[in-house]
């Protein structure tokens, strides 16, 4: 029998050859995780923000998305090397109608749990408002049958999914998504468009109550889905031809698009409100932390837990210097002239914590570094240092930073953000040029292997101490820049949240790549929000912890190398499979293009 003959007999299959196991499994976990958004009180707290005006709240919307991703996943099927793909087709409606069908069902338990027992003492959320939302006031019966109702039906929209075209599909998730960003940006597009020519799309999009309109719901899906299908493939078409241009060309229209960046940048805030440029100034200060912790931990792999030590000294010595109620010291100099001393006394801190740690690997080094952040943390918080640092009181009335024209202050969220924009392009000059020198690779032949590196004759220890003063020097920055946007500083800012947030970032955005770790700070600061700031999605602020920790574990588990991954970084990771595909393919493995062994 020839593989064409194999092949179609493979995919020739009735409605009922459906994997029952991956259905059932995947319909239980959309079950169980239903039930867990219920509990954990998303759908209590978030149904009083309707989401399109009469017909759906965010509340509802966490639940409804979960037997849609669990019909499509059911349905989904690989394609074995050298065999045809799977024939699409009634198998992949009944998969997903299945799965879905079964995690309503899974609500449906909860619901005769809810019902049946009370546990308030230990499950706050397990309420009878709980009951109301979930069985729509209508009873257990009909509540159970209306989310079997809901779940098989938008299991069966998942599964069809995979009747559609790439094409197809592709602007059914862009129609979708464009109608949520829409309803859930309300203050975002008030901030954008009110008071001027466009102030009559917000008139048309949104109702009284700030919901999205039901015919302005309908008209963004089509529009965005339009646009979707027509420029479908379009973007591919460029990234090849751009990818086939000279390495001259290349360089100048990479420098021609950074030209229209930094215009883009010190345009923009001209024409945004001060909700977004208080966003944009604070994504700033994370970016130049994520930029220092970057070093550390993305180039010479030191996993550093207690970062947020440097951003505090910063914070602290702008304090110190600049505020007329610094208790002891009180010098009263200007910003400018505190940042070299914010510079020194990062240097210091980088090197009194780096070098008792410095021989450490592992986890000892993690919590080592864990422990050397709270106790800088509790050394600002003690009675020990209050005539110095204030104590639990800590140090009010930072002025703000004089220009000489202005004064940059927390009140003017503009005026903030290109004084944070000035330094990050310095974070990002100095990290590029770092990364790429001698000692950038020192680094990362430390993160690849230290005994090699060692080996190799790399001084490991001044190299690794190397890494732990410039990413000080580069959370200090942030930190003066804090004390002057907030006008106080406190020990609770700097506690080991705003760290863990931090590596969130880094780790999410791709280690040891510097756009990836500004685009994870701008998906996850911007969006979500610090771990005091609010970001563009404010709903979320009591579950955003929740929502960082299922995002960290999703990218570990599916794309461990980040959002926009390091090309090294994404070898070390996938080394099994690049050793694979180069022997598939002939080459030969550890070997980069247009490189030799042992050059260099």
């Amino acid at each position: 029998m020839t593989a064409t003959a194999l092949g179609s007999v493979t995919t020739s299959r009735s409605a009922l050859d459906v994997d029952w196991n991956r259905m059932a499994k995947w319909g239980l976990i959309g079950g169980l995780s239903m039930s867990f958004v219920s509990l954990v009180g998303m759908v209590e707290s978030l149904d009083d923000r309707v989401l399109i005006e009469g017909t759906l709240s965010l509340g509802y919307l966490f639940l409804l998305w979960v037997p849609m991703v669990m019909g499509w996943v059911a349905a989904q099927e690989t394609a074995l090397e050298g065999m045809e793909a799977p024939r699409k087709g009634l198998r992949d409606l009944v998969a997903g109608a299945g799965a879905g069908a079964i995690a309503g069902l899974g609500l449906g338990v909860l619901i005769v749990l809810l019902d049946t027992f009370s546990l308030r003492d230990t499950m706050p959320n397990w309420s009878p408002r709980l009951f109301r939302l979930l069985t729509f006031e209508s009873g257990i019966g009909g509540g159970i049958l209306r989310w079997l109702a809901i779940g098989l039906g938008l299991g069966l929209c998942g599964g069809a999914l995979h009747l559609l075209s790439s094409r197809g599909r592709r602007a059914v998730v862009n129609a979708l998504g464009w109608v949520f960003l829409i309803s859930i940006l309300v203050a975002v597009v008030d901030d954008l468009l009110d008071n001027g020519p466009f102030e009559f799309i917000i008139d048309f999009l949104y109702s009284p109550k700030l919901a999205l309109e039901r015919v302005a719901a309908v008209v963004v899906a089509l529009v965005a889905g339009g646009l979707s299908w027509v420029m479908s493939g379009r973007g591919e078409q460029i990234r090849e031809r751009l990818a086939g241009l000279d390495q001259e060309t290349q360089r100048r229209n990479s420098t021609i698009a950074l030209a229209v960046a930094a215009v883009v940048l010190v345009v923009m805030p001209m024409f945004l409100g001060s909700l977004l440029n208080e966003l944009l100034a604070n994504v700033g200060l994370f970016i130049l932390l994520a930029l220092g912790l970057n070093i550390v931990v993305g180039l010479a792999g030191i996993l550093d837990i207690g970062y947020v030590a440097f951003f505090a000294v910063g914070a602290y010595t702008t304090a110190v210097l600049t505020s007329p109620l610094s208790p002891r010291w009180s010098p009263e100099i200007g910003f400018w002239l505190a940042v070299p001393v914010v510079v020194v006394m990062a240097i210091v801190a980088g090197m009194l914590i780096g070098t008792p740690v410095i021989r450490m690997r592992g986890d000892y080094l993690a919590i080592v570094t864990l422990g050397f952040g709270e106790i800088v943390r509790v050394l600002f918080l003690s009675d020990w240092l209050q005539s110095t640092f204030g104590g639990a009181q800590g140090i009010r009335q930072i002025p703000g930073v004089e220009l000489g024209f202005a004064t940059v202050r927390g009140t003017d969220p503009k005026a903030v953000f290109y004084l944070v924009l000035v330094f990050v392009v310095f974070a990002v000059y100095l990290s590029w040029r770092l990364q790429y020198s001698r000692l950038g690779r020192a680094w990362m032949a430390i993160r690849e292997d230290e005994q090699v590196a060692e080996a190799m004759g790399i001084n490991t220890v001044t190299t690794k101490l190397f890494a732990f003063v410039v990413g000080a020097v580069l959370a200090s920055f942030s930190g003066a820049i804090f004390a002057a946007k907030v006008g106080s500083v406190f020990p609770n800012s700097f506690e080991l949240l705003v760290s863990i947030v931090i590596l969130v970032v880094v780790i999410v955005g791709g280690m040891g790549n510097i756009p990836g770790v500004i685009v994870g700070a701008v998906v996850l600061i911007g969006v979500l929000g610090g771990p005091s700031q609010p970001g563009l999605l404010q709903e979320f602020q009591d579950f955003k912890l929740l929502i960082y920790g299922v995002l960290l574990v999703f990218m570990m588990l599916q794309k461990p190398e980040g959002l926009v991954p390091s090309k090294h970084r994404a070898r070390e990771l996938h080394q099994d499979e690049f050793l694979q595909d180069a022997w598939l393919k002939g080459d030969k493995p550890g070997v980069d293009d247009g490189e030799e062994v042992g050059d260099g």
